[in-house]
């Protein structure tokens, strides 16, 4: 995977928004004003941090050596995953979707039945 495609990957998902809130060297991608995904842009080896149940987050941990605990964040919700080759692209494509399911099963029901109403609800 590369920085190209993971961006496009996320971008795709319904109601994302793409943002550098922490300034020009991280990009972050947000659904409904809540992070998902982000990434690095300063460094030289690609990296990228998603949102995970603390369980599942140890055993992935354990089972992948690309896997650590999230840098610079909650480190029993975040994963830091080193884009290495170790694990194929349809493995992080599955990390990045259930990072993205965690946090839109974490919204209100109100905000989830407003996403269902607009113009996302064909991919919800």
């Amino acid at each position: 995977m590369t920085l190209d495609s993971f961006r496009n990957y996320c971008l795709a998902k319904p109601a994302v928004t793409e943002e550098m809130p922490f300034g020009p060297d991280t990009l972050v991608f947000k659904i409904v004003g809540k992070m998902f995904a982000l990434t690095s842009l300063d460094t030289e080896r690609f990296s990228i941090n998603l949102k995970c149940d603390p369980e599942r987050a140890i055993e992935l941990r354990a089972s992948n050596a690309c896997v650590l605990p999230g840098y610079h964040m909650n480190k029993a919700h975040w994963n830091t995953i080193l884009i290495d080759r170790s694990v194929s692209n349809a493995q992080l494509q599955e990390w990045i979707d259930d990072s993205y399911n965690l946090v839109l099963t974490s919204l209100t029901r109100k905000k989830q039945m407003e996403l269902r109403a607009s113009n996302f609800s064909s991919d919800l």
